[in-house]
């Protein structure tokens, strides 16, 4: 069996194509909306935002794993939306998203809301709890913090 080869995407709304906003879209709604059986209006406007960073694997064709980086004020960065397809979950797509994204954040402060559950994960990415737990749909959440290496 041929080796995968897993792809690399990053772009603002203006430079996503509308297929490929409809995949992502599609995705990030099979997981959230459906999956975890989450009804909350997915379209939020900050997809559009000129400073938004769609950031997405894919194997060629279907989108594999996704995150946005949202542009907070005082130069944070706030990472959301992070997901990985059902069928493509166990394959460390979660981790090279989150390389790839911090590789994007650079220097700046980057903040997130964690699935409790995952906590652990996001602190093997530089990640630290910043304040108490919380339940939003149903899911317990955790804000985190990451602050630029001095």
């Amino acid at each position: 069996m041929p080796q995968q080869t897993i792809e690399v995407h990053t772009a603002t709304f203006a430079d996503l194509d509308t297929r490929t906003f409809h995949d992502l879209l599609k995705l990030r709604i099979d997981v959230f909306v459906v999956e975890q059986e989450c009804p909350y209006p997915e379209l939020d406007g900050r997809d559009l935002e000129p400073d938004t960073r769609h950031l997405w694997l894919t194997d060629g064709t279907a989108p594999l794993a996704y995150l946005r980086i949202l542009a907070d004020p005082g130069g944070v960065a706030r990472i959301g939306r992070v997901l990985v397809a059902p069928y493509a979950r166990g394959g460390g797509h979660a981790g090279r998203l989150m390389t790839e994204a911090l590789a994007l954040v650079g220097d700046r402060p980057c903040v997130l809301e964690a699935q409790s559950y995952l906590v652990d994960f996001y602190a093997r990415h530089g990640f630290t709890v910043s304040g108490p737990e919380y339940v939003e749909d149903g899911i317990p959440h955790t804000p985190m913090r990451r602050d630029p290496v001095r």
